[in-house]
């Protein structure tokens, strides 16, 4: 990779940014400019309460599609694309067959907690398991989906009995169907985020496996987060892919290497609040704890809190009151002095430092839609600073927030949140951090990168009837749940 990036006069790198709505791919320079983009989208399928699945093929489709408009966008310097980089969503899992290639079962998404009844009775071992793998024990991990899928789906069962059966992060299975080489392998934060990864010795578990009642030998072998994954082959173009993270993980880098006093957060369907580490922090009680980036000499760690209600919660509201186009009209509402009612917000569950699979959602007071809907984008900067403040107790106080994602477009949502937290709040003008994070690993972390993007600064600013909502807010939550 070193060469190849020394070979040519002004190297190009593509990033594919797969997520829960489209896959994106861009092309960067060493510089952070993209100089093309494409999407293609997918669909999610909501069939039964608690479930959420996608269709394998249709996300392999999308990938190729994607890259090939994006490198067609570049007209002659396509071939100036020297590596590739891939950010994918991390809880998704699957089942395949090695030798047809073919999914087994769909995708499912991180959003799905169809086994929620069964973890419960694996609760005794909670606290193992979050020793063990940095997570805390939930349905939205892949563990129980892949057990679900052993007990329920019969070409699962087959494909284990012939030997032919493969299983695990999504992003496995997209690395095998885009490279003819056809890798069975997984990165550190994809794999961890199946709950049956050993974060201490950086493998499979099988003691993990045992609790799931999975068998052994069906897993991707483990690599670094910045390895020879194998070759992207499009039209006239043969692209070494060269490192594969989970979406979140890659949104740190999406400036550079990520500073130590920051609290990095990105908002999208779901939103989550990380602090970059260079040492291993130990157990986080009620957060997540897990590997960002090895590259095979380095190790960077992370401290998580996540936020499963985000983009997830403004879709629910606006079907939920029939408001029609509300990204266009909240930012006026979000300006408005009136006070909103509180949002108990359990869209898609609670996540850290909460952890409930099953939380009623509900409004506390009265009021009108444009009301309620504000009180929804108060609930997300509420949750992430409930995590804020428990993380607080474990790593260094952080001096900023650096915020990300296409929610983050919401300026009302980025002063709640400085307000809130004491902490200024700073925003790049490009929301597409986790393909810009992965292109920065994939460009081998120049040290221009991103040097010249605007950046919006919200203040720490008095608001006391802010502050007043967030404190009755988080005694309604510790009523709701313990914590």
């Amino acid at each position: 990779m070193d060469k190849l990036i020394c070979n040519v006069q002004n190297p190009l790198v593509l990033a594919i940014d797969q997520g829960t709505h489209a896959s994106r791919a861009l092309v960067f320079d060493r510089e952070g400019h993209a100089l093309s983009s494409a999407a293609a989208p997918v669909t999610i399928a909501y069939p039964q309460p608690d479930w959420a699945v996608q269709d394998g093929n249709e996300i392999a489709r999308s990938v190729l599609i994607a890259v090939e408009q994006a490198l067609h966008g570049l007209g002659t310097r396509r071939q100036d694309v020297v590596a590739a980089g891939l950010s994918i969503q991390r809880a998704s899992a699957i089942c395949w067959d090695r030798l047809t290639e073919e999914p087994l079962s769909p995708i499912f998404s991180w959003q799905d907690r169809r086994a929620h009844d069964w973890i419960d009775q694996l609760q005794p071992h909670g606290d193992a398991v979050h020793r063990k793998t940095g997570l805390f024990l939930s349905p939205h991990y892949g563990a129980s989906k892949l057990r679900w899928a052993l007990d329920n789906l019969p070409g699962v069962r087959a494909a284990l009995d012939a030997n032919t059966l493969c299983w695990g992060p999504m992003a496995s299975f997209v690395v095998f169907r885009l490279c003819p080489e056809r890798p069975f392998l997984a990165d550190p934060q994809c794999a961890a985020r199946t709950q049956l990864w050993n974060l201490h010795t950086r493998d499979w578990d099988p003691e993990l496996l045992e609790l799931f009642g999975l068998p052994q030998g069906f897993l991707p072998r483990s690599v670094p987060t910045c390895h020879a994954w194998g070759t992207l082959q499009t039209r006239g173009s043969s692209i070494p892919l060269t490192v594969v993270n989970g979406d979140q993980s890659a949104a740190v880098f999406a400036l550079g290497w990520p500073e130590g006093d920051s609290a990095y957060i990105n908002i999208g369907t779901s939103a989550f609040v990380q602090r970059a580490l260079d040492h291993f922090p130990g157990q986080v009680p009620r957060q997540l704890t897990g590997i960002i980036l090895d590259d095979g000499t380095t190790r960077l760690y992370m401290v998580e809190g996540n936020v499963n209600g985000a983009g997830t919660a403004l879709e629910w509201v606006s079907k939920e009151l029939g408001i029609e186009r509300l990204t266009d009209t909240l930012p006026q509402w979000l300006a408005r002095s009136e006070e909103p009612p509180l949002f108990l917000n359990g869209i898609a569950g609670l996540g850290g430092p909460f952890w409930q699979a099953e939380f009623p959602t509900r409004f506390v007071g009265e009021g009108e839609p444009w009301s309620k809907a504000v009180a929804v984008v108060e609930s997300i900067a509420f949750l992430l600073q409930a995590n804020i403040d428990h993380m607080d107790k474990y790593v260094p106080a952080a001096q900023r927030i650096r915020i990300s994602g296409g929610v983050s477009l919401l300026d009302g949502l980025c002063q709640r949140l400085a307000c809130i937290s004491g902490l200024p709040v700073h925003r790049r003008d490009d929301p597409e951090a986790s393909a810009r994070g992965i292109a920065y690993l994939a460009a081998l972390r120049p040290p221009q990168w991103n040097s010249a993007v605007h950046e919006e600064i919200f203040p720490v600013q008095a608001d006391s009837g802010l502050r007043k909502r967030y404190l009755r807010w988080r005694e309604l939550m510790k009523q709701a749940t313990g914590i």
